[in-house]
């Protein structure tokens, strides 16, 4: 039985998580930097037996898309060419540091825990995959 894989993309770290086979739970993983994403990622892919990958769709307040969203696209590209059988979702991703924040906040996490960018990343991309868990988009 197959998992869903989430990607919480960023400027210079991805965060990662992975559902579980029932596709009910997210569970985060880990953080990757950018340049190291496409071998992790293939890895991963065979490892989980991913079925799906839920990418976060960065926001302004606007609504527009914010810089990072054409680093995503070309992402994308590379991905469908190298995994054609792949399905990709996109989740709206705002809110989701900052819930991350409070989340490590409320499981009482040290000062220094939440400064370390990596765990916000991780928490984040558990969020978007169980948000996409919770409503899936096809």
């Amino acid at each position: 039985m197959g998992r869903i894989l989430a990607l919480d993309y960023g400027k210079v770290r991805c965060g990662l998580a992975v559902s579980d086979p029932l596709k009910m739970i997210a569970n985060g993983l880990d953080t990757v930097g950018r340049k190291d994403l496409n071998d992790e990622l293939s890895r991963l892919l065979k490892e989980y037996e991913i079925e799906r990958l839920v990418i976060g769709e960065p926001k302004r307040h606007s609504g527009e898309s914010s810089e990072v969203e054409r680093d995503i696209q070309k992402l994308i590209r590379t991905l469908q060419s190298n995994h054609p059988d792949l399905p990709i979702s996109r989740m709206d991703e705002r809110f989701t540091s900052k819930m991350a924040m409070d989340a490590m906040i409320t499981m009482g996490a040290t000062r220094k825990q939440r400064q370390q960018k990596g765990n916000i990343d991780k928490i984040s991309a558990t969020l978007i995959l169980q948000d996409y868990l919770n409503n899936p988009l096809t």
